[in-house]
């Protein structure tokens, strides 16, 4: 008898092992993380207002429910039973459906006496023999007192993290969330891990792929407009909302923009992309997959979309339209442009003539402005009112798809907040665009974390705007972070100057890339060492030398000089110098002692400066 546990143990040892990636990573998990991954998958979904009340008792009714909703069988229960699975379980009570399945199944049995007692509170050992029903396993495959085994198997199978009730205890419900969490990680009798066998997988390194889960418990996408609210179906008073990936109230949700919702998570997903011009072509009328609008072409996402772009549809090339986008990027809806929602705000990067399609398919060329937008992507727009005097470097809006029109300069002083929320006394608002841009055709998208804390001076803002509730929703920087430009060393400094006759050679190394710049008619006067290199995007423009203070420490990105903590670059270059040469080399090999070390910086923090380049020498 006792033979029989030992081998089942052995068994569950045997297929941990196989495993034993997944119940690793899930040891950080939350009870926020682990009840969205049970509410994605419709096992535990709370009440009208997603309230999952984890400090409340379960009863052997509800844990009954909550096993089939957890089984490859959830889909069968009916919206009654027909007939009464126990005599105190009546074939009309809320729980006769599930219990009904769940006895069929083999997942649940009665007492001696014939009854369910589904009002009972559940003791853990009986929640974990019906969860070990699940995996594959039944009263048989144990052997001794009834649920000593089974509790033996339980621990061996780690189905106990996070649970505190003990073998006879009433469960809770947040004991139930984490037996149920923890059983989909947990590798079924034949070895299989119980999550695969519900049709889900795993990531590479063994994690529940939450994103993957979630995505299957989307519904829509709906637009915001009209009466869009009545078609979700649970109330959004108590709704968990999320806009362009970050936690928000219902207000924050904006006209046209394009919504998903799942009602098992009580949550709804907003999405504000839109993409705005004219319809440059479609790949095929009859069923379309893709539309190329502003010298974007974008993935069509909903069948509706596709209906309106195709020949049965109401848009054509040639249309003036706003695409609404999902969450892919592609598109989940096409409007009639108008107003503000279709202009688009950037600098002007490339003039030049484009090839467009007409509505009969016939190629044509027209005047044509490429540009980088605020939100950091290159668009092309044919030029209705081409105006010739526009060259790079320009700030311009495109209105309608083909209007574009100079931007007046705006300026804007003041210091970003630390938190990276506001400027001055301007807000930000939470999904604002931010440029940075360098000389005529060199652009970066940043994100308000990276200004935090700078002193945004005259000079240094070329142009911003505005939203409705007074927050800067677009901004365009001159040079502000710095990240525009590349850093390294200058190996060799020559200049000579002969009467009018200025010569210079400079030769530099970017993060192990060589290159060299001359000139007769320039010398900017530079010694050997760090340095910063400009350029157009193709030719060097001007180096700069970068000033250096000693480091005392360096902990992951911020290294101290001194009292004074600087903040090194994500992409920060590291040298050794040795003989009088430098080495590329990496940070964790040079801070961990045994190393001088001397970090380079481009300018001051308050100014957007960072360190650029680090230089460690052996101690």
């Amino acid at each position: 008898m006792k033979k029989r546990i030992i081998c089942a143990l052995m068994s569950a040892v045997l297929v941990l092992g196989l495993a034993a990636p997944a119940f690793a990573a899930q040891a950080q998990v939350t009870v926020d993380e682990a009840a969205q991954v049970l509410s994605a998958l419709d096992i535990m979904t709370g009440d009208e207002n997603g309230d999952l009340h984890l400090d409340q008792p379960v009863t052997r009714a509800e844990f009954t429910k909550l096993t089939v909703a957890a089984s490859s069988w959830a889909d069968s229960v009916g919206p009654a039973a027909s007939i009464s699975p126990y005599p105190d379980v009546p074939k009309t009570s809320w729980a006769a459906p599930y219990i009904q399945v769940a006895q069929e199944k083999g997942m649940v049995r009665g007492y001696l006496d014939g009854t369910f007692r589904p009002d009972s509170q559940i003791q853990l050992v009986e929640g974990v023999s019906m969860v070990l029903s699940l995996l594959g396993y039944a009263n048989e495959d144990f052997s001794g007192a009834w649920g000593s085994g089974q509790m033996a198997m339980y621990q061996s199978l780690e189905l106990d993290r996070g649970v505190t009730a003990g073998k006879n205890d009433p469960m809770t419900r947040q004991d139930a969330l984490w037996l149920f969490y923890n059983l989909l990680t947990a590798p079924t009798k034949t070895g299989q891990i119980y999550l695969t066998t519900l049709g889900h997988s795993l990531t590479a390194s063994g994690e529940i792929d939450r994103v993957a889960l979630i995505n299957s418990a989307m519904e829509g996408p709906l637009v915001a407009e009209g009466n869009w609210q009545a078609s979700v179906p649970f109330s959004l008073t108590t709704a968990t909302v999320y806009r362009d990936g970050k936690e928000a109230q219902l207000a924050d949700i904006q006209s046209l923009d394009v919504v998903y919702y799942s009602k098992p998570m009580h949550t709804l997903w907003a999405w504000s992309g839109k993409a705005a011009g004219t319809i440059q072509q479609i790949s095929t009328t009859a069923n379309p997959t893709s539309v190329t609008v502003g010298g974007q072409t974008y993935a069509i996402e909903t069948a509706s979309a596709a209906y309106d772009l195709s020949d049965l549809g109401s848009f054509q090339v040639g249309d003036s339209v706003t695409l609404l986008l999902g969450r892919t990027g592609g598109v989940a809806a096409v409007r009639i442009s108008n107003g503000s929602s279709a202009a688009v705000y950037g600098i002007v990067t490339v003039i030049g003539a484009g090839t467009y399609q007409d509505a009969g398919g016939h190629t044509y060329t027209a005047d044509t402005i490429t540009l980088t937008a605020t939100d950091g992507s290159t668009y092309r727009y044919r030029c209705d009112n081409a105006d010739k005097t526009f060259e790079p470097g320009d700030l311009v809006q495109v209105t309608g798809g083909t209007q574009v029109s100079r931007l007046s300069s705006a300026s804007l002083t003041g210091r970003v907040s630390a938190d990276g929320t506001s400027i001055g006394s301007y807000a930000l608002a939470a999904n604002a665009e931010i440029l940075d841009t360098c000389g005529d055709t060199q652009t970066l998208r940043v994100y308000p974390s990276r200004l935090a804390g700078v002193n945004l001076t005259s000079g240094m803002v070329r142009w911003y705007s505005t939203n409705a509730q007074g927050e800067i929703d677009r901004l365009i920087l001159n040079d502000v972070t710095g990240d525009l430009h590349q850093y390294g060393v200058l190996t060799d400094v020559t200049e000579q100057a002969m009467g009018m006759l200025l010569m210079s050679s400079y030769v530099y190394d970017i993060a192990g890339v060589p290159g060299v710049y001359t000139s007769q008619t320039t010398i900017w006067n530079l010694e050997k060492g760090p340095c910063q290199v400009r350029t157009d995007g193709k030719e060097v423009e001007r180096i700069y030398n970068l000033t250096g203070v000693a480091l005392t420490a360096v902990d992951g990105r911020t290294a101290m000089a001194g009292t004074q903590t600087w903040t090194i670059s994500d992409s920060a270059v590291v040298y050794e110098y040795r003989d009088k040469n430098y080495y590329l080399s990496d940070l964790s090999r040079v801070s961990g002692g045994g190393y001088d070390l001397t970090g380079y910086y481009d300018k001051a923090q308050n100014q957007g400066g960072r360190i650029r380049v680090i230089i460690a020498e052996e101690n």
